[in-house]
């Protein structure tokens, strides 16, 4: 739409892994602004309505914006990642 574009990531972690950016450059979350929640409120949004059309809204998934370096960011383009369709483990790589 006019906020937000959405496509499945090429280096997919899991059977869903569709990558959520805005449509407008922002580098990282710590370049939010207020001008920025609605298009932050979208990429939710999105993200749920793209867990439904999957069929993993039921069974869970996971939404993750990764900030700086150390963070894990290695594209500063701000994007989320929605993954799921098997259980993910909780760890740090």
């Amino acid at each position: 739409d006019e906020l937000v574009s959405a496509f499945h990531d090429l280096h997919k972690k899991a059977p869903v892994h569709i990558l959520i950016v805005p449509n407008r450059h922002i580098t990282s979350v710590n370049d939010v602004t207020p001008d920025d929640e609605a298009v932050m409120g979208r990429l939710t949004r999105v993200a749920r309505l793209l867990a439904e059309e999957h069929g993993i809204a039921q069974t869970g998934y996971r939404l993750v914006i990764n900030t700086g370096r150390d963070g894990g960011q290695s594209v500063f383009h701000l994007h989320m990642h929605l993954i799921g369709g098997r259980a993910l483990p909780f760890r740090f790589e």
